[in-house]
C-alpha cells in the first residue's frame, strides 16, 4: 500500500494527439489533474474518456504562470506529492516507486533527469535536471513565460535530486511561439533586475533576428549583479558573438567568443560556437586547433544551457573539413569516418568520404 498520495496536474490546449501517451506514462499517480485553457480539437474529451479530472477555464490576458497556479488549485489539499508535467512529456516506468522510495515528511522538492531534445533514435541530446515535483503547499508559479516553481514557505526549503526519474519531451514542431516575445518583454518590464528574464529576451531577440536588440538586452544581462552563474554568462556572450557575426562583424565576434571562453573555459560550447566562425571565415588552422580544444572536455554539464551541436558529430566534422583544407588527408578520412558513424544516413558526410578516399588512392598510384 503507498504511504502518499501522489497527483499529477498539467494545462493542455490542442493536445489531444498527445493524450493517449501521456496519460499512460501517468496513471501511476492516484490522480490526474488538467486545466484546459481553450482547446478546440477533442482534448478535453480523451482526457474525461481515460479518468482524468479536467476544467476549463480562458485565461485572459494569456499568462503560463496563471494558468499552472490555477491548474495546481485543482489538486486536492490531502496530496502530499504534486508532479507537474506537459502533454507533450513522458514520464519512464516506474517514477512512482522511485519517488516513494526518496520521499519524507519533511522534504518539499524533487529533481529528476529531464530529456529536453532527443535525437531520431530517441537518443537524449540535451539533457538537464528539473524540479516540478513538490509538496502540495508552499509553492506558487511565476513569470508570464519560462515560467518558474517558487518555495514561498516559512520553512527552509528541501530537495533531493533522482538521476533516475526520467522525463522525455516530445515537442511538437507545429506549435507557434509567437506568444513568447511579448511575454518575455513583460516579465523583464514586471521585473527588471531579474537575470534569468533579461537573459532569455535577449536570446528571444535573437531567435527572431533582431541582432541589435539582441546584443543590447545581452549586455544588460551581464551587466546586472545577479548574474553570476558562468554558464549563463557564457551563453549571453556566445549569443552576442552570433548576432554579430550575422551582422558581419566578425572581428567583434570574435572578441566576445574570446571572452565566452574565457567565462566558461569547461564548457565545449564557446570552443564550437567560435570553430564555426572560423570555418565561416576558413581558418583552417583555427577551426582545427578549437576543436581539439573541444574535445578536451568530456564532462557534460546537465543544464539547459547545452548546445546539440556541442555533443553531437559537429566537432568530428568540423575537424574533418579543416584537417582536408590543410592537406591532413589521412586525419579528414579519420574525423570523416567518427562523424558518420554517429549520422550514417547523412549524404553530405558520406559524399565527402568517397571523394577523400578517392583523393587518397590516386595519391597512391
Amino acid at each position: 500500500m503507498s504511504k502518499y498520495k501522489v497527483c499529477v496536474y498539467a494545462i493542455s490546449k490542442n493536445e489531444e494527439k498527445f493524450v493517449s501517451r501521456w496519460v499512460q506514462s501517468m496513471k501511476e499517480a492516484d490522480e490526474i489533474y488538467v486545466l484546459d485553457t481553450g482547446s478546440t480539437d477533442h482534448t478535453r474529451k480523451e482526457l474525461k474518456k481515460l479518468g482524468v479530472h479536467v476544467k476549463k477555464k480562458i485565461i485572459h490576458p494569456w499568462r503560463f504562470d496563471v494558468a499552472r497556479n490555477l491548474s495546481l488549485d485543482m489538486v486536492p489539499e490531502d496530496t502530499d506529492i504534486c508532479v507537474c508535467t506537459d502533454l507533450d512529456e513522458v514520464l519512464e516506468e516506474g517514477w512512482r516507486e522511485k519517488l516513494e522510495k526518496v520521499w519524507n515528511q519533511n522534504l518539499t522538492r524533487v529533481g529528476y533527469t529531464y530529456h529536453w531534445r532527443l535525437n531520431e533514435k530517441g537518443e537524449p541530446v540535451v539533457s538537464f535536471y528539473t524540479d516540478k515535483i513538490h509538496s502540495r503547499f508552499d509553492y506558487t508559479w511565476t513569470h508570464p513565460v519560462h515560467e518558474v516553481l517558487c518555495y514561498i514557505g516559512s520553512k527552509q526549503e528541501i530537495k533531493v535530486n533522482v538521476d533516475d526519474i526520467v522525463l522525455k519531451h516530445y515537442p511538437d514542431p507545429t506549435k507557434s511561439r509567437s506568444s513568447y516575445l511579448p511575454l518575455l518583454e513583460l516579465s523583464v518590464k514586471e521585473e527588471p533586475n531579474n537575470d534569468r528574464n533579461m537573459h532569455y529576451l535577449g536570446r528571444e531577440y535573437m531567435y527572431y533576428g533582431k541582432w541589435n536588440e539582441a546584443i543590447d538586452t545581452l549586455i544588460r544581462h551581464l551587466n546586472l549583479p545577479t548574474a553570476t552563474w558562468k554558464d549563463e554568462r557564457c551563453a549571453s556572450m556566445r549569443f552576442i558573438a552570433r548576432c554579430y557575426q550575422n551582422l558581419k562583424r566578425y572581428e567583434e565576434a570574435r572578441m566576445w567568443l574570446d571572452k565566452a571562453i574565457k567565462e566558461a573555459p569547461y564548457l565545449r560550447d564557446p570552443y564550437l560556437e567560435k570553430a564555426l566562425l572560423e570555418y565561416e571565415l576558413k581558418n583552417w588552422q583555427e577551426v582545427e586547433k578549437l576543436c581539439h580544444q573541444a574535445l578536451t572536455i568530456e564532462t557534460h554539464q546537465k543544464t539547459y544551457i547545452n548546445e546539440v551541436f556541442s555533443w553531437n558529430n559537429t566537432v568530428y566534422d568540423l575537424l574533418a573539413i579543416s584537417s582536408f583544407h590543410l592537406g591532413k588527408l589521412e586525419e579528414a578520412i579519420k574525423n570523416t569516418q567518427i562523424a558518420l558513424s554517429m549520422e550514417p544516413e547523412n549524404e553530405r558526410l558520406q559524399k565527402n568520404l568517397e571523394i577523400m578516399i578517392q583523393i587518397q588512392k590516386e595519391n597512391k598510384e
